[in-house]
Parts: C-alpha cells; structure tokens; sequence
C-alpha cells in the first residue's frame, strides 16, 4: 500500500459561472414593470495553498480529479445567484506545480502561500444590468463563463530536514526504524526501500524530520537504479548522511569506494557541494564490521568527515548520531534568512492595447483572438436574436469590424472568433447587426409604452369633455 507520494497529476476544473436570468418584474396594476433578472454567481477557483502539516501528495495521487462548485444562476426580482465555492487544497512545503510540457508555474515556499490552479468563471449579467436608455427591457441575459481546467504536475522537493543516503541494503531503513518511529519495510535484498521514509525524530529541544532516499548506484544521476526519482529530495535537506556499510558480503564493494561513488553521483545531480556531511558507519555490532570501521574512521576523518559508529540493531552510537544532527539543524534553522511573503506582480496592459487580433487565414477566412471577443463570444445566447445583435454591437465598439476592413476581409467571407478547436464561426457582412434590428428597437418592448387602462379612461372621458364643451360652445347663439 502507498504512503507516500511525491510526484502527481492533478486535474483541476474551477466553477463554471452561473447564467443571468430575463425577468420582467410583474405584480398588480403593474403587469410590466421593468426588467428585474439578477446576475449569475461567479464559479469558485481551485487554490493550492502551502500547509506544513501536509508531508505528502498522497491524497491527490488517490483523488486527481478536483473541481469546485459552479455559480448559482441569477434569479427574478433582482436576486443575484449566490457565488461557488472555492476549493482550497493544501500542499506540502516546497510542491513544485509544472505544467504538462514541464514549465514551473509556481515554487510554493512557505506556510500560507497559495497559487491559482483555475480561475472560476464569471457569471452571467442579468437582463436588469444591460437595460440602458436605449435598450429598456432587454429580452435576454448572458451566459455564465466555463471555469478554467488545467491538468499540472506537482512535485515534493520538500521531504526532511536530514537525508540518509547510500548504496542499498547499507542499513539505512533500519537506522530511520530505530531513531525515529518509522516503520520502513526491512528485508536482506537490495531495494527493498522503493519510496522515501519519512521519520520525526526528537534530540532535546530539536525535533527534525529524516528521510530514507532509496538507495543510490553507480549511474544514479542519469537515470539508472531509482536514484533519480529520488534525488530531488535531498535538495533541499540541511545535512546529507552517508550509511556505510562495514559488513558488506559482497567482495568488490568497501565502505570507502562506497562513499566515493555516492558522492560522485551526488555531485553530477549538481546543487549539494553546501550541505554538511557526516558519516554513519553501520553493523558495527557484527566483529568483521568493527574491524573494518575502525581501519577506515582515521582516513574518513582525515578527509574532513564526522564520522559515528552506529548499529540499528544493538541501538549503539544513535544518541550520539541524533544530537549530532539535532546541532546542525538548529544552526542551519538560525541562520536561514527570513522568508519573505510571495510577492504579487502587476503588469497592466497597454492604454492603447485593442485586446485582440485579426488574422488571415486562406483567402476567405479571418480569425479574430483576444479576451474580450472570446470572453462576449462564450456569454452570448446564440438562440436569441436580440442577444446576438448585442453581441453584434460589442464587437462593433471594440473595433473588430474596422480591422477586419483592414485586414481586406469582404462580405461573404467567414470569420471565426475563439481558437481553431473551439471557435465560433460566420459569414461576416460590413456594419450588420444580426438582423435584430429588423425587429423593431432592439432591447424595447412596445408593450411598455401602451397606456395603463386607469390612465386611458382618464384620457378618454378628458376627451369627451373637451368635444362636449366644444359642441356648446358652437351651439350658444351668445
């Protein structure tokens, strides 16, 4: 069973936003009061934010299909609908988000740092935020937004304050088993270990977490064994522990060429030249492996090392090897600079930015990209006229029509808005406004202007009496 996970694919789909509604506000002695259709809630956004309880992406390699709530629609009386939720998935500290082709997105360093995986959509305008002067009751509402889908990568690089390494079966499992409360699995065949162990161990006031890399071989760096799925994790340890074995059974291998070629490997990865090293020779309970330790530990110390002799078994030497580390941790912790909050960039676009483009594609097909034209495009009821001919007049503000004119676009020719596997596409005809014109004043309802039926009475018996008086007034001989 998989307890740990360090690299995952999450599918993330924000909340779609939620549809404007046309309503005409009606009640007594009022049968047309105005349009009254509220506005569509806006979808919720899937965030990704750094929480240090959080040690790894298991729950997402179990559940990579994520999305939040969609936007209520809009609903009568001017009663907006009632925005998503958004969904907050909290990741480890140091998750790399990449993208599919392996850009990094976003490193997330540091508690409470939150990165946007998808943007909600936004929810649809109501027929009574589009009335105007113009158009009084609009007979139509726009659409609410998809929300945004995006498939990334997440990658721990952030697994343990201290890192065991070396060759399999040096005892590295059993040592994190003893020092901490790990239970790795422990066998007598190399690569028993095929995921990193996680382990919190406590030396004093210092309580630091350890890891246990699967073990490193000859080749590691460029891909051999499963060194290199695992490198990664000790970028960013505070110090690098190297498990020697000293009761190795096999004949070509001693402790020393052991080390050297660990560390071979780990200078080819590149990045770890800074880390600290010490030196932990293991199975010193075993005779053949007090011997050899102690013929090596003069030529490792000479070499700068901290050496300790340990053994899992008889818990010998673990005290000394737990505080030892417990000391440069908390150096390495003091002399960390301060982490500083994510900082937010702006970059606001051009004044004199139109926010689209036109392009000729063969002779008689035009394609218009931006985020305004695809953003009214994805709004727009295409079943109702008078929302097309709104469409129609968006567009004609922005200037898509003067441009397609320069472009040397010609009536008849086909003109798509959107990308070429989802766009909308139609034969363009100079200074056309959808046809919805020829229905009368577009967004008018000529209902509105007729005359209460209080109101005619009134003007009809005012009538009456206006011809009444005039009659008598023809007729007096005075």
């Amino acid at each position: 069973m998989t307890t740990f996970v360090d690299r995952v694919e999450l599918h993330a789909a924000a909340g779609n936003g939620g549809h404007g509604c046309a309503s005409v506000h009606r009640e007594k002695f009022k049968p047309l009061g105005g349009p009254d259709g509220g506005n569509g809630g806006r979808g919720g956004d899937v965030i990704l934010v750094v929480e240090q309880s959080v040690t790894t992406l298991l729950d997402y390699h179990h559940h990579p299909h994520r999305k939040a709530t969609n936007g209520q629609p809009g609903a009568g009386d001017n009663r907006s609908g009632k925005d998503g939720q958004d969904l907050v998935l909290p990741v480890p500290d140091g998750t790399v988000v990449l993208d599919k082709a392996g850009n990094v997105l976003a490193d997330l360093i540091g508690q409470g740092t939150t990165f946007v995986a998808g943007q909600g959509g936004r929810g649809g305008l109501g027929n009574a935020a589009l009335a105007s002067a113009r158009r009084k009751a609009p007979g139509f509402a726009l659409l609410g937004e998809p929300g945004e889908s995006r498939d990334i990568v997440l990658e721990l690089k952030t697994v343990a304050d201290v890192a065991l390494v070396g060759y399999p079966s040096a005892g590295k499992s059993s040592l994190i088993s003893v020092l901490s409360a790990a239970k790795p699995k422990i066998a007598d065949y190399p690569f028993t270990t095929l995921v990193p162990n996680l382990g919190v161990v406590t030396a004093g006031s210092t309580v630091y977490t350890i890891a246990d890399v699967p073990g490193l071989i000859p080749g590691a760096s460029q891909g051999k064994g499963l060194g290199l799925e695992f490198l990664r994790h000790v970028e960013r340890c505070s110090v690098l522990v190297h498990v020697l074995d000293t009761a190795t059974l096999e004949s070509d291998r001693d402790p020393v060429s052991d080390l050297d070629i660990i560390e071979e490997e780990l200078r080819q990865y590149g990045g770890l030249e800074d880390r600290p090293r010490i030196v932990a020779l293991n199975k010193v309970d075993i005779p053949d492996g007090q011997d050899l330790a102690d013929m090596i530990r003069p030529d490792l110390e000479a070499r700068g090392y901290r050496v300790f002799e340990v053994s899992a078994i008889a818990h010998k030497g673990l005290n000394e090897l737990s505080y030892a580390l417990a000391g440069i941790i908390a150096e390495a912790r003091a002399t960390k600079p301060k982490e500083e909050a994510t900082r937010i960039v702006i970059r606001p676009k051009a004044v004199d930015d139109a926010g689209f483009t036109v392009t000729a594609e063969g002779e008689d097909l035009y394609r218009v990209r931006g985020e305004k034209p695809e953003r009214w495009v994805r709004q727009t009821d295409f079943n109702n006229d008078e929302a097309v001919g709104y469409l129609a007049d968006r567009l004609n503000r922005l200037g898509v029509e003067d441009e397609l004119v320069k472009a040397g676009a010609r009536a008849g020719d086909g003109v798509a808005i959107g990308p070429e596997d989802n766009a909308v596409v139609f034969d363009w005809e100079p200074t056309m406004q959808a046809g919805a014109e020829m229905l009368g004043r577009r967004g008018e309802d000529h209902r509105m202007e007729a005359p209460r039926p209080a109101a005619q009475r009134r003007k009809d018996r005012d009538a009456e009496r206006d011809d009444a008086q005039k009659e008598y007034d023809e007729f007096d001989p005075f």
